[in-house]
C-alpha cells in the first residue's frame, strides 16, 4: 500500500533539509520511536511501539538511506521491522523531499509499505491508516517546530555549556509509550534512518 504525507517546517528549505537529515537531533520528536543503535554499514536500529485498538505491538527495525541528493533535497530509504512477539513484519520503501514555500518549506513523503502475518490483518483499511499516519506526521511536525523555536531562543543561562544549554532549551523527547494508530509507517519514514556512507 502507498501512504502519502506532508508537513510544513518554519525554515528555509536548505536549512530544513539539514535538520531533517540529522537523525540524532530529530529522533526525540518522533512519537512512539526510540533509537537503539547503529549498524556497521551506516544504518540505524530502533524500535517503535504501536497500539492498534486493543492490540499493542512493538517492532524492532533497521533502516538506511540508499540514495541522498542534497542539492535536490531528495532521499530514498528502505526500512524493515519485525514484531518482537513474532506477529508479522513490515517493510517500506520511502521517498522523501523538501521543497520551498512562501512561509518556509514543506517535507513530502511517499511510502510503499508491505505487511506480513497478523500485522497485515491489523493494518487493513488503507483509508484509516492514511488518516492516522497524517495525525502522526502532524504530531512530529509540532514537536519539530517546538524544537526549532527553542533552538532560536538560545541558551537562557550564562555559564552553562553549549550541550547543557541545548538540552535545557529543547522540548522533552516525545513519549515512547505505544501510540494509537499505525505509527510504524511514520517511524519508518523518519524514525529509523541514517545518512548514507
Amino acid at each position: 500500500m502507498q501512504i502519502k504525507n506532508s508537513f510544513d517546517v518554519p525554515l528555509p528549505a536548505d536549512e530544513a533539509w539539514r535538520i531533517l537529515m540529522d537523525f540524532p537531533r530529530i529522533a526525540p520528536c518522533v512519537p512512539g520511536a526510540e533509537l537503539t543503535g547503529q549498524t556497521a554499514d551506516g544504518g540505524y536500529e530502533g524500535k517503535v511501539s504501536v497500539r492498534l485498538g486493543p492490540v499493542a505491538l512493538s517492532f524492532g527495525g533497521i533502516a538506511k538511506i540508499v540514495h541522498q541528493d542534497d542539492a535536490a533535497r531528495h532521499a530514498r530509504l528502505t526500512a524493515g521491522g519485525q514484531d518482537i512477539k513474532g506477529r508479522g513484519t513490515a517493510s517500506a520503501d520511502i521517498s522523501f523531499n523538501v521543497s520551498p514555500t512562501e512561509t518556509g518549506s514543506r517535507a513530502n513523503i511517499v511510502t510503499d509499505v508491505t505487511l506480513t502475518g497478523l500485522v497485515a490483518q491489523y493494518g487493513r483499511g488503507t483509508g484509516l491508516i492514511q488518516s492516522v499516519a497524517t495525525q502522526i506526521a502532524n504530531q512530529f511536525a509540532e514537536n519539530l517546530r517546538a524544537m526549532i523555536e527553542a533552538d532560536k531562543a538560545g541558551p537562557a543561562t550564562a555559564g552553562v555549556s553549549h550541550t547543557q544549554a541545548d538540552a535545557a532549551a529543547r522540548p522533552a523527547p516525545a513519549s515512547t509509550k505505544p501510540i494509537s494508530g499505525f505509527a510504524l509507517l511514520w517511524a519508518a519514514i523518519r524514525g529509523l534512518f541514517s545518512r548514507s556512507k
